[in-house]
């Protein structure tokens, strides 16, 4: 998919007033939405497989956690990019480990194509695991955070 076909993509979007478009093509995919300001937020991958080699990894190596998976639910990518922990590199981290979090909470950022996307927890917990390492790279639907619901 090119350029100008992505750019019709985002402007039938914006005629028929589309939140959310998503397309698959092969291994591509392209995602779109649009936030409540109504600022378009693109990503365009392709599958972890096929881009990379491998699955994506976790922070520890691993994908052991010591919660059942009735207690806890994953905060995940939702799209690629840079995730970062803190608004800036001089302010603490968002979230930590045994904080709580509500469906409005801020837990980090995305940064893809120099536009900084805001994640939220979208549900209420407590953090027990971050699952990736500061200023790196995730994919769509990547684990970042282990939650245990209640």
């Amino acid at each position: 998919m090119n350029r100008e076909e992505i750019e019709k993509l985002i402007l039938l979007m914006k005629q028929h007033d589309l939140s959310e478009l998503q397309v698959k093509e092969g291994d591509f995919h392209f995602s779109a939405r649009r936030g409540e300001s109504g600022q378009s937020v693109l990503t365009a991958a392709q599958s972890a497989a096929a881009g990379r080699g491998a699955a994506p990894s976790h922070a520890d190596g691993g994908q052991d956690t010591e919660l059942p998976k009735e207690k806890g639910k994953e905060i995940t990518a939702p799209l690629v990019g840079t995730f970062y922990r803190a608004p800036s590199p001089d302010q603490p981290p968002y979230k930590e480990v045994g904080d709580r979090v509500s469906p409005e909470d801020v837990v980090g950022i995305v940064e893809a194509m120099k536009v900084m996307n805001e994640i939220k927890a979208g549900f209420s917990g407590t953090i027990r695991k971050i699952l990736v390492e500061n200023a790196t790279s995730v994919e769509f639907g990547q684990p970042l955070f282990l939650v245990e619901i209640g």
